[in-house]
Order: C-alpha cells, then structure tokens, then sequence
C-alpha cells in the first residue's frame, strides 16, 4: 500500500520518516519530495508498505500525531482517474 505523508517539517529525514512507519511493519520504499532549487523538503513524502493491514494501522496510529515538532496528515493514496 502506498501512503501520502504531509504538513512534514523540513527537517525530517527519509531515514526518521522510515523508522517512525517500520514501528508498524515492512517499509518497501520511502521518498520525501525534495524542491530541487531550494535544496530542502517540499513538506511531503511518500511510503510504500508491504501489506495493506499494517499499513492501514500505521495510517490509523500516524495521522494527526507529531512528528519532528509537526503535526502530520498521513493516509492511503488513490490511483489517479483516468
């Protein structure tokens, strides 16, 4: 499953993003959007867990906590409509 990590404070780490969501299960991929002129995090990230009910307990446990002094918005993402 895929999940859409937002509000991140510009000092999180792929690492910490990482570690905080293998509290709850295998994390297959982690990526925090960086803007490439300003050389920082755009504030958002993606990670991609190996299955649906960890993730979906990691969506349900994260959202709304804090991290790295901010509060996150964490849920699944939707394919696009075609």
């Amino acid at each position: 499953m895929n999940i859409f990590i937002k509000k991140l404070n510009y000092i999180t780490t792929e690492e910490k993003l990482r570690a905080t969501f293998e509290k709850f299960g295998t994390v297959v991929n982690c990526n925090i959007v960086m803007d490439t002129v300003a050389k920082r995090s755009k504030g958002f990230g993606f990670v991609e867990m190996s299955d649906d009910t960890e993730a979906n307990r990691a969506i349900s446990v994260l959202h709304g906590s804090r991290l790295d002094g901010r509060e996150i918005m964490v849920k699944e993402t939707k394919p696009k409509a075609d």
